[in-house]
């Protein structure tokens, strides 16, 4: 028998982010039921993911009756002390209060956006299997137990999925690779014959978007994985996950655990004869590891080192077994593929770039957070429309796009719209989705040196231009900042960014110099040089 609405518990929402936490989430969250309690008023305390909203956080959100439906109205930043008053407020009946932001889903920042991947997180318990489901979880996993392999990897393909980590590289084709490699290494013992690795080795400047969706929809993730097992014939997956990240760990392996109760991982997945498990391995801490290659000799228990190719990972990767290697966001993109199918993804994006692309807003901003947005928007309207401008109240003078070895992106250049072949042309890479700002108090020459600095100290150390070119880049930049013989420094940069642009093995060392020349060809004032660059 069900309770009459009058005694229902009151549903209360507060994210269990890392972010939410870092501001003091889990003090609000137990300030909440402690008033509750004194106040003997009936609650029922849902910890979510965050909507992406981090200067409002933490966010409360209360679920009222409005017209017959429920609504979610928000509160935020409530602090733990803010709490006894909001209780005052009549929060429970959404009254007013400062911090009240109104209904959460009909705000404008949130209203505008196109949030696919990201969905259900800061919406649903990101472990509950029920409300799961009840949110669409597990619909593209039916279906793909349904269909033969190559069918499931077709619509992927058709889909125009690419890779979400950096390199852009088509999803489904990876996968069709996968399924198409022959097994010639003879077996040994239960070992699986092919693998499907998630690189959530997350350790791009300015990005949290993985992060963000391990902890707020982590059974996404087992879905995509489990899809992409069932598609390429893979019966064993690892999600390689950054040390950094305990509070997605613990999220993750706490949905795997609830996944295997619930049938969704196994032996026999649901009744269909279909084999997949999957664990957390955690990451050695260091960022080439983020690398395809390096992260599998770390997964194998080596030190990890980018290897040469060929061969690629999809025909010898994990212990030299054919493998797939995407990042989180490729994953937890193809449960909603498989469930809709390739045309409605596709229809979102321009040209090549199909789909959304998770935005991590970062630096100095006044909104920070998380937009879920379809390629095309510029960079102009993230920064401003969902950004606010600069936090400081400055010009923002420059952005970096695609993490530490990102090009340097001036004002001029804030009209370019979110698209892999637009920013190539500019000489700039959209990577992982992070957007660093800075104002116009930033010193760029700075900028670049901890580019190259930042190389000599991530290098694996395998191939020279990388390891030893990263190190003479720093002094010379370091002289020429000084204003020591800037025109043979200018010269001896370039001949150096050269060199480990194109006899590096890995982007680590071939991208280093994007920063630095996009540094110097946009703000030579700040390395003394008055002349402009040709």
């Amino acid at each position: 028998m069900s309770l009459p609405a009058a005694s229902m518990p009151l549903r209360v929402y507060v994210s269990r982010d890392a972010s939410a936490l870092a501001l003091g989430a889990d003090a609000t969250a137990r300030a909440i039921e402690a008033v509750a309690r004194e106040r003997g008023i009936a609650i029922d305390l849902v910890r979510t993911g965050s909507r992406g909203m981090f200067w409002l956080e933490p966010l409360v959100e209360v679920e009222v009756a409005t017209n017959g439906a429920s609504t979610r109205i928000g509160y935020g930043p409530v602090a733990a002390r803010d709490v006894a008053g909001l209780f005052d407020a009549g929060f429970t009946r959404a009254g007013a209060h400062p911090a009240r932001v109104g209904p959460v889903e009909s705000l404008d920042w949130l209203a505008r956006q196109d949030r696919l991947c990201f969905a259900r997180v800061g919406v649903t318990d990101p472990l509950g299997i029920a409300d799961y489901v009840a949110h669409g979880g597990f619909r593209g996993l039916r279906n793909a137990l349904a269909m033969a392999p190559a069918d499931i990897v077709k619509v992927v393909i058709d889909s125009g999925l690419r890779g979400r980590g950096g390199a852009a590289f088509p999803t489904g084709l990876k996968w069709k690779t996968v399924l198409d490699a022959p097994v010639t290494q003879p077996a040994a013992g239960p070992q699986p014959s092919k693998y499907v690795v998630c690189n959530a080795d997350e350790g791009d400047s300015g990005t949290f978007s993985d992060r963000m969706l391990m902890e707020g929809d982590p059974l996404c993730l087992v879905e995509g994985m489990t899809i992409a097992g069932i598609a390429v014939g893979a019966t064993q997956g690892y999600i390689y996950l950054r040390s950094e990240y305990p509070h997605a760990r613990r999220a993750l392996d706490a949905a795997i655990a609830n996944a295997y109760a619930a049938g969704w991982l196994g032996a026999d997945i649901r009744g269909s004869g279909r084999r997949f498990d999957l664990e957390v391995r955690i990451g050695a801490g260091a960022y080439i590891c983020g690398e395809e290659t390096s992260l599998l000799d770390s997964l194998e228990g080596k030190r990890g080192q980018v290897r040469f190719k060929p061969p690629l990972p999809a025909i010898k990767g994990l212990f030299g077994r054919p493998t797939v290697v995407n990042n989180v966001i490729s994953l937890a993109s193809v449960p909603l593929i498989l469930e809709r199918g390739a045309a409605y993804y596709r229809d979102y994006g321009v040209g090549r770039s199909r789909g959304t692309l998770p935005i991590q807003l970062a630096g100095n901003l006044k909104r920070t957070g998380l937009v879920e947005k379809a390629f095309g928007v510029t960079l102009r309207e993230l920064l401003y429309d969902w950004g606010g401008g600069s936090y400081s109240g400055r010009p923002i003078r420059a952005v970096q796009v695609g993490g530490p070895l990102g090009a340097y992106l001036p004002e001029s250049q804030f009209d370019t719209p979110l698209d892999y072949e637009a920013f190539a042309s500019i000489g700039a890479m959209l990577g992982h989705g992070g957007i660093v700002a800075f104002d116009d108090s930033v010193d760029m020459a700075e900028q670049a040196r901890h580019a190259m600095e930042f190389c000599a100290v991530e290098s694996c150390g395998k191939c020279t231009p990388c390891r030893i070119g990263s190190t003479r880049g720093v002094e010379v930049l370091d002289r020429l900042r000084a204003g020591i013989d800037r025109e043979r420094q200018l010269a001896l940069l370039e001949d150096l960014c050269t060199t480990m642009r194109h006899a590096s093995l890995c982007a680590l060392g071939g991208l280093t110099p994007d920063p630095v020349t996009s540094a110097l060809k946009h703000f030579r004032e700040d390395f003394g040089i008055s002349t402009p660059r040709e």
